[in-house]
């Protein structure tokens, strides 16, 4: 399944994992680049440039292969630069950015051959990362667990609009999680995938609480809420009693320091990676309707392989 996007970060499959703040550390951005796609470790949830660089260092030992890092600049309300400087001093090969202007973040490494992502959410974010130098873009439509764009655009019009919008190979995130959602994106005219809920139920990513993830696998597509659209910056979770908090706080037309606490890092852990649904939420995107198991990673991309092939023998014998 040769792509650009399998030829520029020299992987096997065209599959992303996606940045997962809080959750995609070593384990899981390892185990995603050994079974042939590309892993990625989140570096901005990470407290110190050290702990950055541990997890680098983790990384290789478990892999051989390439991974990227993510920085989701404008989240954490400090700067990335110091974190960067650790990827960049540890050679990683990928920069992912999401959730702000990556251009401060391209300047910072303009003097390194490091490939750049960026995940975008409408075609005027698209042209502009391709304008500021930009490897690829991930273009995620509003079925997207996480933060996403304001337009509320779903991936079906998304990715063909960014696909004839720009030259650099797009890939597709939003709503997919197995191998039909990848023959889909790809006749989308995207060349790769990013999953990023997907991957939270499997084996290898160990700082999900077992509450998050079985959430996630009771979970129907009906079942998430986007939260923060007063404040302009949307994210979509899974549904939990503490959302009942946000939503009212937002309904009563609460603005950003009444919504602080309940949308913070600190909340979002409280749930993620310590189970308390009563004290904080998880992000998780519609395609929780489509994820009924933990698996482990290869068994996960097997499955994609697997049915990916079958739908496009399907495909060829409807039109055969």
């Amino acid at each position: 399944m040769n792509t650009r996007i399998t030829e520029l970060f020299n992987i096997r499959l065209p599959i992303i994992q996606g940045g997962l703040a809080y959750l995609a550390y070593a384990e899981l951005a390892a185990a995603v680049s050994n079974a042939g796609g590309l892993g990625q470790i989140t570096a901005m949830s990470l407290s110190s440039q050290q702990e950055l660089r541990n997890e680098i260092i983790k990384t290789k030992q478990l892999t051989s292969r390439p991974f990227g890092v993510n920085f989701a600049i404008g989240n954490y309300g400090r700067p990335f630069e110091e974190m960067l400087h650790v990827a960049l001093e540890e050679g990683v090969e990928t920069i992912s950015v999401t959730g702000g202007n990556p251009q401060p973040v391209f300047e910072a490494m303009k003097d390194y051959p490091v490939k750049k992502l960026v995940l975008v959410a409408s075609v005027r974010q698209a042209q502009k990362a391709e304008s500021l130098g930009a490897d690829a873009v991930i273009a995620v439509g509003q079925e997207g667990g996480g933060h996403l764009g304001k337009d509320d655009t779903g991936t079906m019009v998304l990715v063909p609009r960014v696909v004839d919008s720009v030259s650099i190979p797009v890939i597709a995130s939003g709503g997919i999680g197995d191998g039909r959602g990848l023959m889909a994106a790809l006749a989308l005219g995207a060349e790769g995938i990013e999953m990023g809920t997907r991957f939270i139920a499997t084996s290898e990513c160990i700082h999900a609480h077992e509450r998050y993830v079985q959430r996630i696998l009771e979970a129907s597509e009906t079942d998430t809420r986007i939260i923060k659209r007063s404040i302009g910056s949307p994210g979509r979770v899974v549904y939990t009693p503490f959302l009942e908090k946000i939503i009212e706080i937002e309904k009563n037309g609460g603005g950003y320091e009444e919504l602080k606490y309940y949308i913070s890092g600190e909340s979002n852990q409280k749930f993620t990676c310590e189970g308390k649904e009563d004290e904080g939420f998880g992000w998780a995107g519609q395609v929780v309707g489509l994820i009924n198991d933990t698996v482990p990673v290869q068994e996960l991309f097997e499955r994609i392989e697997n049915q990916a092939g079958s739908t496009l023998k399907k495909l060829q014998h409807g039109m055969g």
